[in-house]
């Protein structure tokens, strides 16, 4: 069955996935270091996996399947998913994909360097209105793509 998962302790868009894994009738998982709240709704689900580093994605990582979708910010818990044959969204709606991970890659590892010798400082932009429009519009479309050219193929 088609499944969401959510890297969820700082997605800023987890009620748009609520609105839409509604619309679809999908089921959501939420993998967090520390309990949220969630909606009352047998169709979504918090795992909680403690505060090791990287337990999260470790989890989510080995419970993804082909034709999952996982909304996540982090490039190497994105890769490790599309290995496994999950579409994978960022949360300002840009697909991470076969073709484009490697640069990806490549760009959060650049970055890093300069961060770690001092040359940028300062997070990440804050999610504007029209990133929350193009996510929802990017997982719409994978919904889509995935229920036409996979489900009936594979009986999801």
């Amino acid at each position: 069955m088609l499944h969401i998962f959510v890297d969820a302790d700082a997605c800023p868009v987890k009620k748009e996935v609520y609105r839409v894994a509604s619309r679809y009738q999908l089921q959501v998982t939420l993998v967090a270091n520390a309990r949220m709240r969630i909606p009352d709704d047998e169709s979504v689900v918090l795992k909680v996996v403690g505060d090791a580093l990287d337990a999260a994605d470790d989890w989510i990582a080995e419970n993804t399947e082909t034709y999952d979708i996982v909304i996540t910010q982090d490039v190497p818990l994105a890769s490790r998913c599309l290995k496994k044959g999950a579409r994978v969204i960022s949360t300002t709606g840009k697909p991470f994909t076969a073709d484009n991970i490697g640069d990806t890659l490549a760009t959060r590892d650049l970055m890093s360097q300069l961060r770690e010798s001092g040359e940028i400082t300062g997070g990440p932009a804050p999610l504007l209105k029209r990133d929350r429009s193009r996510f929802l519009q990017q997982l719409d479309q994978v919904i889509q793509y995935i229920r036409r050219n996979h489900v009936a193929e594979s009986g999801l």
